[in-house]
């Protein structure tokens, strides 16, 4: 009997009609920060047309998000540092494009540890004690104006960048969905594309699996399908 080895058990279990996709728990930590990214613009912008009785639990409810956001940016990037699967880039895809995501996925992450934290040096900044989920945050300095304001126009900058990355990011990917018809946005999406095949014949990501297909004995080819789910 051939075993296969954990490493192309590893490889073989993420490819499916030929394609690529980021393993199950970074695909669920990214549109879980979708989700919460969308409730935190969302209590942001319901805070300007609120009234005082309502602002105050939407004060709340977008503090508790901004403190999630940042939990989840961090374990977003201890796992992928450590564990991820990571597809590399469409072979077709030219390295300044290559570059240009990879500096635009790192200065998401970094908006996403900053945005909440200035947002919490704000709260803090204004001297009084805040609510945060279902604690009372007790006054832990002086009220400061100064840098109160300093704080609230670092936020509301860091906020607008962070919405203009989000929107490159989504129209790239529909870029490479809709122009190039590649892979890249099938590789994130939270269910299985099952009419991808009949776009792109063959994967545009890692053409070594179709090499390494082409050496590998039937007796082994074999005990690697049956591993793949």
């Amino acid at each position: 009997m051939t075993i296969c080895s954990p490493t192309q058990v590893r490889n073989w279990s993420r490819v499916r009609d030929g394609r690529r996709r980021f393993d199950s728990l970074t695909i669920g930590l990214h549109w879980a920060t979708v989700a919460v990214i969308t409730g935190m613009f969302a209590s942001a912008w319901l805070l300007l047309v609120s009234d005082r009785e309502h602002a105050a639990i939407l004060l709340n409810v977008h503090r508790s998000l901004g403190v999630v956001t940042w939990a989840v940016a961090i374990v977003r990037l201890a796992w992928r540092f450590s564990f991820a699967y990571l597809p590399p880039f469409p072979e077709t895809m030219p390295r300044a494009q290559q570059r240009f995501a990879k500096a635009s996925e790192y200065g998401l992450y970094a908006l996403l540890l900053l945005q909440p934290l200035t947002g919490l040096a704000q709260s803090l900044a204004r001297g009084r004690s805040f609510m945060l989920f279902e604690w009372q945050v007790p006054k832990v300095m002086a009220g400061n104006k100064a840098l109160t304001l300093l704080f609230h126009q670092i936020h509301t900058v860091s906020a607008w960048l962070l919405l203009g990355l989000i929107g490159l990011h989504v129209l790239a990917a529909l870029f490479h969905r809709l122009v190039l018809k590649d892979e890249v946005l099938q590789s994130m999406l939270p269910w299985r594309s099952t009419h991808a095949a009949a776009d792109a014949p063959s994967s545009t990501f890692a053409p070594e699996d179709a090499a390494a297909r082409s050496h590998t004995p039937p007796s082994q080819a074999a005990t690697v399908e049956t591993v793949t789910p």
